[in-house]
């Protein structure tokens, strides 16, 4: 598991403000309020904001925050990691309710493996709400 100071800027990219102009926030004040151990009772407050977690979470490798914020339908047993694996960053591109309960987000998150080219991961990501916590259920490649 890798570590980040909570003053760096958060690896999920959000921004202070509206549009691009802002400053990158940083990991305590972003993702860092749902991924260290101080925040375990702490979760995400919409679908969007789960989503740059989880990016977060793969960048940082917690595995078991991965794992739980998974519908337990689709959960896999493990989850394993490369450390060699860069990420390169994440661009949400949409966001978007679709009930009370379901959301959807489109993104596209890029990584640079070990032994080969930069990869692109461009997805519409489904989530649901269960319980008042939003969890990842699938998503379509787009």
């Amino acid at each position: 598991m890798k570590q980040l100071d909570s003053q760096q800027p958060c690896p999920c990219g959000r921004l202070s403000g509206a549009g691009k102009a802002g400053k990158p926030l940083a990991y305590g004040a972003c993702c860092g309020r749902w991924l260290e151990p101080s925040a375990q009772s702490a979760t995400p407050p919409d679908a969007e904001t789960l989503m740059r977690s989880r990016y977060s979470a793969f960048v940082l490798e917690r595995a078991a925050y991965l794992q739980e914020s998974w519908v337990a339908s689709h959960r896999p047993e493990r989850i394993e990691f490369d450390p060699a694996t860069k990420w390169l960053g994440l661009d949400v591109r949409a966001h978007r309710v679709t009930s009370d309960t379901t959301a959807e987000v489109e993104f596209v998150a890029r990584q640079k493996p070990a032994n080969g080219p930069a990869v692109r991961l461009h997805e519409r990501s489904r989530f649901v709400r269960e319980t008042g916590r939003w969890l990842y259920v699938d998503g379509d490649q787009l």
